[in-house]
């Protein structure tokens, strides 16, 4: 077996890409593999081997095959120089009788159109005649019925009723009484059509009347019940005939002209000039009553001969020899440099592919996968080969969440799919779910036709779980601020618990006194001082522990749980927490609440901090105001449905103040992180309201106080909406 070295793998994939240029696009199969397999290619000491033999059934050994087109040329220039004796005369004949044949169609065509003109010109005036005849046509309304005739006819120059007595009774210029004057051919033919009672034309004939023209007169017989009542006579002129009958284009390239029945001519019309008398054709009009022939004669010439054909015909071949050669030239490096620059570009869109940690998935518009990608085989355990060309169901769905999916692949394929991303749970081979991010697009081809969809399948395991973590450091977050709170008004808590606590020790010494003094004067106990007592002891006890229960309750870390809970209900529950606050700086509270509203769906505990922070940040606002203007007011009302965000029910608690506002510059930093006012401050009590107000689907807001200081506005769901998750808290939260 002989075989041949490629040195280097420039040269392999040069003679790869001359196997492809030979099989061609269609036929061939392109990748290294089936050349390998297609060339007998071996590999011996690390050099790539392949054999002469399959080279020279392929053609790569001998460039012949690319000579094949000028050789083909070169015959067809000795075939055509052979045939230059007979090709000319035989070109000439095939000519002139194609130029004759298309004469006769162009006239009979013409024939046609000039005949189908006066038949709807017939219709209309036996239409005409039919009407004058039976009386309900008179002589003004047929002047109303001619005007549009001879307005879109202007080779119908005049139509005139003339009565039995041979009176004009009517004309379309203008009623004329007297004899009408035809020309013996007119006379003729209307004697002619009385007697048969069949409308006819009469032979041309010049007039002294309407412009000494020649024309061609129709007679309508007009019969009532077997009686004659005249006739009505249609004026055509011939020259118009012509004019307005034969389109423009025929008329430049023949002399048409109108013969009587000795051949005498009527009517020329020669636009393009005289007739040359090679080309012609004659073929009569058939008018009942008038014997007419339309004849044209063609003013085109008989062709010539080139008459340097012979010299023309070697150079034209000769520099079509040479173009081909050109051409096969810049073919083949074109081809080269383009299939070069196809494989750069196959190769680094293939290494793009392979180094994406995005799955791309295709799929036709059947739902068949088409294409994966390494980044989504990867992703969801499963080899290419297992999931090209399948149909749903998918190995790597859920079971549990089959129906979701299925909704999903419907939408898809019926094209609502939104561009913005659904997320999802994906199963890898060996059973663990996880969750992805899907887009879902159109794919186009280059045509702009879809030919299926394109997927982007994002891994979103370590975003959940940062999420995830981000939400248990918020609610650590708002334990903390809960608890710094309570860390606040500690004192103000244990002067208030002093005073209910000091009032159980009085009534209860003085209970004892009662008991005392009783036993020792040995009278029976005075029961009504006792239980009196005994029971303002017991109210000073459940006022201490309902302080006790608000701040335990407060500060408890606890699940986020969603719930129907009355604005009253959330309001009282955090004023004596406010009242605390307000008593340390002589404030005084105005709590209003419409009436009837509806339960909002929030968690308690949440909404409850949100108006702790609200309060106290109102309360430090007022201490430097006049003690009169210490106001605090806790508002809550029915927001209206069109101020609402997506027109649902909504409650709109507001709390005011009479402090020294919010400048502007510090109201656009208001709500962002670690930003606050005060000294002490940590900046994160209003950025914990807005996010757990945003939670429950409502906002956060604030405005100026007409009446000086800040309102701040928050809103929050009715309970009548539904709850589509009311254990679980997002990121944001």
């Amino acid at each position: 077996m002989v075989l041949f070295e490629v040195p280097d793998c420039r040269q392999f994939l040069q003679t790869q890409q001359l196997w492809k240029t030979t099989c061609g696009k269609s036929a061939c199969r392109s990748t290294p593999t089936i050349f390998q397999e297609q060339l007998g290619y071996t590999s011996a000491m690390g050099m790539p081997r392949l054999r002469l033999s399959a080279i020279a059934r392929l053609g790569l050994a001998r460039p012949g095959w690319r000579w094949l087109l000028p050789l083909l040329t070169a015959l067809l220039v000795i075939a055509v120089l052979l045939s230059l004796v007979w090709l000319p005369l035989k070109a000439q004949r095939l000519e002139s009788t194609e130029r004759q044949e298309q004469l006769i169609a162009d006239t009979l065509w013409v024939e046609q159109a000039i005949r189908f003109q006066f038949a709807r010109d017939e219709d209309a005036l036996r239409q005409l005649g039919a009407e004058l005849a039976s009386g309900r046509l008179t002589a003004p309304d047929l002047q109303a019925r001619l005007a549009p005739l001879l307005r879109t006819n202007h080779e119908l120059r005049r139509v005139a009723w003339i009565g039995d007595n041979g009176q004009i009774l009517a004309a379309s210029d203008e009623p004329v009484s007297g004899p009408p004057g035809l020309a013996s051919e007119s006379a003729a033919a209307a004697d002619r059509a009385r007697r048969t009672g069949i409308a006819s034309y009469s032979q041309p004939a010049a007039t002294g009347g309407l412009q000494t023209s020649t024309l061609l007169e129709y007679h309508v017989p007009l019969f009532d019940s077997g009686r004659y009542r005249g006739s009505l006579v249609a004026s055509y002129s011939t020259a118009l005939i012509l004019e307005e009958m034969v389109p423009w284009w025929f008329a430049q390239d023949n002399e048409i002209t109108l013969s009587g029945g000795d051949d005498n001519v009527i009517e020329r019309r020669a636009a393009g000039g005289a007739g040359r008398g090679i080309y012609t054709h004659a073929h009569a009009l058939d008018l009942p009553g008038a014997n007419l022939t339309l004849r044209t004669n063609s003013i085109k010439v008989a062709p010539k001969l080139f008459p340097n054909l012979l010299v023309g015909a070697v150079v034209a071949l000769a520099l079509a020899l040479l173009a081909s050669l050109v051409a096969l030239w810049r073919d083949i490096n074109r081809r080269l440099a383009v299939e070069g620059a196809l494989r750069q570009q196959v190769s680094f869109r293939t290494a793009m592919e392979n180094s994406l940690v995005t799955g791309l998935r295709a799929r036709d518009l059947d739902g068949r996968v088409t294409y994966v990608n390494p980044a989504f085989c990867q992703m969801v355990g499963t080899q290419a080969d297992e999931l090209l060309g399948r149909l749903p169901p998918m190995p790597y769905w859920a079971p549990e969440a089959m129906a979701e999916y299925q909704q999903r692949f419907s939408e898809v394929l019926a094209g609502t799919i939104t561009p913005q991303g659904f997320e999802t749970i994906f199963q890898r081979a060996s059973g663990k779910r996880f969750p992805v991010l899907i887009f879902e697009s159109p794919l186009v081809d280059a045509s702009g036709r879809q030919t299926g969809w394109m997927g982007s399948i994002l891994d979103i395991s370590d975003r959940k779980r940062v999420e995830e973590l981000n939400r248990q450091q918020q609610e650590k977050l708002q334990t903390s601020a809960r608890l710094a709170s309570m860390g606040e008004i500690a004192s103000t808590v244990a002067h208030e618990l002093n005073q209910p606590l000091a009032a159980i020790s009085s009534y209860t010494t003085g209970a004892l006194n009662i008991l005392h003094a009783s036993i020792a004067s040995g009278n029976p106990v005075n029961a009504a001082a006792l239980e009196m007592a005994l029971q303002k002891a017991s109210s000073q006890a459940q006022r201490a522990g309902q302080i006790i229960r608000s701040v335990h309750a407060f500060v408890k870390q606890r699940e986020t749980v969603r719930e129907a809970v009355p604005v009253q209900a959330l309001i009282d529950g955090v004023v004596s927490l406010i009242e605390l606050q307000a008593q340390k700086f002589f404030v005084g509270l105005q709590f209003v609440v419409a009436p009837q509203l509806p339960p909002i769906l929030a968690d308690r505990v949440l909404i409850e901090q949100v108006l702790l922070n609200l309060t106290r940040n109102a309360i430090e606002a007022m201490q430097d105001v006049a003690p009169v203007r210490r106001i605090l007011r806790i508002s809550a009302m029915r927001e209206p449905v069109g101020a609402a965000e997506g027109g649902h029910a909504t409650v709109l608690i507001a709390v005011t103040d009479q402090g020294h506002g919010i400048a502007a510059d510090i109201g656009e930093r208001l709500f962002s992180p670690f930003f606050s006012t005060k000294a002490e401050g940590m900046g994160m009590g209003l950025n914990i309201c807005r996010t757990a107000i945003e939670f429950h689907g409502g906002r956060l807001t604030h405005r100026d106080n007409p009446g000086g200081g800040t309102i701040f506005e928050f809103t929050l769901p009715t309970a009548v909406l539904p709850a589509t998750d009311r254990n679980s808290l997002p990121a944001s939260a």
